[in-house]
């Protein structure tokens, strides 16, 4: 797939890509203030409940999916709205710099900035300082879990409340775990569009996408240090009852792992921080979906942090797919399932 994109010409694909998934203008809400603002030079979307309220309110940063490649403030007005109303919160929601033109860490540096911003104005926009979270989706929860992450360790700012990660991607040192087997061919997301978005973010091109599906770029030292955070094993048995066999990961290629060696930063990958990092994090809501090859990325995080003494709410979709939180009420139409998991989040919002 990598190869058929290089070939009819990256650019007109994401162009076309970018131009399906950009959203529609929404109308005036009578219920939220809306404005475009910029924090720190990156533009952000803020909803703003207009009820008056009793005290400060909870805070949501809300970074959105779509591979690090697609996706804007459009695309995600109707979740922010809904998240805004229903938890009667003040949200923003950040337009990061987009890859390929853009590459690895600057999605990671948005949101970190415009997040470090509102936390310094928090009495600005009526916030409670003891009740922000972050949240996203795909792409987006591992924005947030990196962010997350980095603010864990930062005593000038106020700590975050908690981690919302829906259906996040949190590793690519691993493309053959249980779910990507299983899901390989499972819309939204293919297992090859999960690697190739990943080598978009990280070098601007998929050069070697079928090195890094196979598992030859990460040295075998390596990959036996991760391995009690990325394994199999840490998958509960009733997750691999459909079709999965045992991949031995073939030959290492020196060359490849030059290319593509800054794929095991935490930054880029928080599945691989280090147990000081993760003890440190807040409590912490995961979605994950039965038919998404990153189901088993958002459980192998959820034990990493409840073996780190963090609290975890966690809620599987049985029936759903990657990417069913964005088609909320998309052209009129939602899955029930999709409605269901985003009431969860509003629930635990709502908890805090």
């Amino acid at each position: 797939q990598g190869r058929i994109l290089e070939k009819t010409g990256l650019c007109s694909q994401l162009t076309f890509g970018r131009y399906v998934r950009q959203g529609w203008k929404l109308g005036l809400d009578p219920k939220l203030f809306i404005q475009d603002l910029q924090f720190n030079e990156v533009p952000v979307r803020v909803y703003q409940p207009k009820a008056t309220s009793d005290g400060p309110r909870r805070g949501i940063l809300f970074f959105h999916g779509g591979g690090w490649v697609f996706g804007n403030l459009d695309t995600y007005e109707k979740v922010c709205r809904y998240l805004s109303r229903e938890s009667d919160s003040v949200v923003v929601s950040v337009q990061y710099r987009l890859a390929p033109e853009h590459k690895y860490p600057a999605a990671y540096e948005d949101c970190l900035s415009a997040s470090q911003h509102f936390l310094q104005h928090l009495q600005h926009y009526g916030v409670d300082p003891a009740r922000v979270a972050v949240c996203g989706d795909s792409a987006g929860g591992n924005l947030a879990a990196a962010v997350s992450q980095t603010l864990a360790g930062r005593s000038d700012l106020p700590r975050l409340r908690a981690q919302i990660l829906i259906y996040p991607g949190l590793q690519a040192l691993d493309f053959n775990l249980p779910s990507y087997q299983q899901n390989r061919g499972v819309p939204l997301l293919f297992r090859e569009r999960a690697a190739f978005f990943a080598l978009l973010y990280l070098n601007g091109d998929a050069l070697h996408l079928k090195e890094v599906l196979e598992g030859s770029h990460i040295p075998p030292d390596m990959r036996l240090k991760y391995q009690k955070w990325v394994s199999p094993d840490n998958i509960p048995e009733e997750f691999k009852v459909r079709g999965v066999k045992p991949l031995r990961p073939t030959d290492f290629i020196a060359e490849v792992y030059e290319t593509v060696k800054g794929i095991c930063e935490p930054n880029l990958c928080p599945l691989l921080a280090e147990d000081s990092v993760v003890h440190q994090l807040p409590e912490s809501f995961i979605l994950t979906c039965e038919y998404d090859v990153l189901r088993d990325d958002g459980l192998l995080y959820k034990k990493r942090l409840e073996d780190n003494g963090v609290r975890v709410t966690w809620y599987h979709l049985e029936d759903g797919f990657h990417g069913i939180i964005s088609l909320y009420d998309y052209c009129g139409f939602s899955f029930p399932s999709g409605k269901r998991g985003l009431d969860r989040v509003v629930n635990f919002l709502k908890s805090l």
